[in-house]
């Protein structure tokens, strides 16, 4: 009787034990993962050292809008939300106070401390500048000038750039005119180096504004 009532009690005790082994993940003892903000959903890594997941696989951004977006971010200001530079363009997309004021923003403090403010401006001018592209990006995206393959992407990022009509005279001098920035960054460069990406969702809306 005892040898039985050892044999159940041990049996107990053994179930028990591998039982915890599949208790459900608690989700709350990991917030690192997983944070909800006003502007959207982000994931973090769990260490706070970027150099820890070096060899990470994480998805590629490649050529897909949101590549295209942080590509030209990078290029502007390194991504950096409140960068103003020598001239006064400012933000992570550095734009002009002229600019922000054809996108319907008319604060530039509330403008430059706020990211999402600033994601919403970049994609309206982005739809102006398709409306005010549009015969060009139809007449001449998938052709080559002057080495160059002509995109709709890079004409939008042109555009961002020096503005449509600094493209549309690109384009009337079949590309042979050297158009820049006061920095020395031409047209053509943007045009070439933000080339083949998606943008094809950007609807294009001459009144387009970041309400």
């Amino acid at each position: 009787m005892i040898k039985k009532w050892s044999f159940y009690t041990s049996l107990t005790i053994i179930i028990a034990f591998l039982s915890t082994g599949f208790k459900p993940f608690d989700l709350d003892s990991n917030q690192w993962f997983l944070t909800n903000e006003n502007d959207g959903t982000h994931y973090l890594f769990p260490s706070q050292k970027q150099n820890d997941y070096a060899d990470l696989s994480v998805p590629f951004t490649g050529k897909f809008f949101i590549g295209f977006k942080e590509a030209i971010a990078f290029r502007e200001s390194e991504g950096k939300y409140k960068k103003i530079n020598s001239l006064g363009y400012m933000g992570k997309y550095q734009f002009g106070l002229q600019t922000l004021k054809t996108v319907g923003v008319h604060n530039s403090a509330l403008f430059l401390n706020s990211p999402k403010m600033q994601e919403k401006a970049f994609v309206a001018l982005l739809a102006k500048n398709k409306w005010e592209l549009r015969d060009e990006i139809e007449r001449y995206d998938g052709t080559i000038m002057n080495g160059i393959v002509i995109t709709e992407s890079g004409i939008l990022a042109a555009a961002h750039l020096g503005g449509a009509g600094s493209v549309k005279r690109f384009f009337k001098n079949n590309g042979n005119r050297y158009i820049k920035d006061a920095y020395g960054t031409s047209i053509r460069s943007y045009m070439r180096d933000f080339g083949g990406y998606e943008t094809s969702g950007i609807v294009a809306d001459s009144n387009a504004t970041v309400q």
